[in-house]
Formats: structure tokens, C-alpha cells, sequence
């Protein structure tokens, strides 16, 4: 891809990169370059290091359990999500949950195919900082 055309290049941290939804559990959030402290108070966040949606690869996404990926709990596989940027809009299927320690970072290891990881922590209703995370593994779908 000419890199003119990548969100890689066209990004700083804090920035919006569009929108994911999963219409059937009424999600739809705002997504920014990175995952600081302030930008999971506004939005989920894109992990560094992972591919942006216009890239080949397994993109990451997190996002507080208490606010925007709460809906998170129901997620089915087959389950669709979409991520709208402005250079496109990305279409997934849920393959796959799991819950995992917070340091497997396994999951967001890179892929040679287009794939979607969202992030949140784990139990959903856990009070104070919860002991493990849940993961959401999506395909592309054209």
C-alpha cells in the first residue's frame, strides 16, 4: 500500500482513526491512536505496535470494561464488526473468546491475515482492577 494512503503514517497518538461498531449488541464507539489513560476515557484505543486496519496483520483494540466495551460480556461468535475509517470501512466476524492473564500478550502476536483483537479486562463486574482479560478474535470479511 503506498504509505501516503496508511493510517500508520497519517496518525499521532491521541488521534481519532474512526469508529467500531458491533450493531447487534448497539456498540459504537470512537477509536484513537493509543491506549493512554486519557484516551480509554474518551474512546477504545489502538494498540501500538499492532497493524491498523488498512495493513495486513492482527489489529488490536482496548477498551475499559466499565464503559465502552461493556457490552463486550455478550458477544457471540459470528457476531459482526465493523471499523470505519476514513480511508475505508473493515468488516469482521467473531471467530472466538477467551479469557487470559494480562501478561499473554500472545494475543496480539502478528498475523499474515487480516485479523481483529479487542481487549478488556476481566470479570465484566469485578470492583477495582480486575485479575485477567477478555479477548475478542474477529476475521475479516469481504
Amino acid at each position: 500500500m503506498d504509505a501516503r494512503k496508511s493510517l500508520r503514517y497519517s496518525v499521532r497518538e491521541g488521534a481519532s482513526l474512526g469508529r467500531i461498531e458491533v450493531p447487534r449488541l448497539g456498540l459504537s464507539v470512537i477509536l484513537v491512536e493509543g491506549i493512554r489513560r486519557r484516551d480509554l476515557q474518551l474512546a477504545v484505543g489502538h494498540i501500538p505496535g499492532t497493524a491498523f486496519p488498512d495493513e495486513l496483520g492482527n489489529v488490536g483494540i482496548a477498551g475499559h470494561r466499565d464503559t465502552f466495551f461493556q457490552p463486550l460480556e455478550n458477544i457471540r461468535p459470528s457476531d459482526i464488526i465493523v471499523l470505519t475509517t476514513l480511508l475505508g470501512e473493515y468488516r469482521y466476524r467473531v471467530v472466538s473468546t477467551k479469557v487470559v492473564s494480562p501478561y499473554d500478550v500472545g494475543v496480539l502476536k502478528t498475523s499474515r491475515n487480516e485479523i481483529l483483537t479487542l481487549v478488556t479486562c476481566y470479570p465484566f463486574y469485578f470492583v477495582g482492577p480486575a485479575p485477567d482479560r477478555f479477548v475478542v478474535r474477529a476475521e475479516r470479511i469481504t
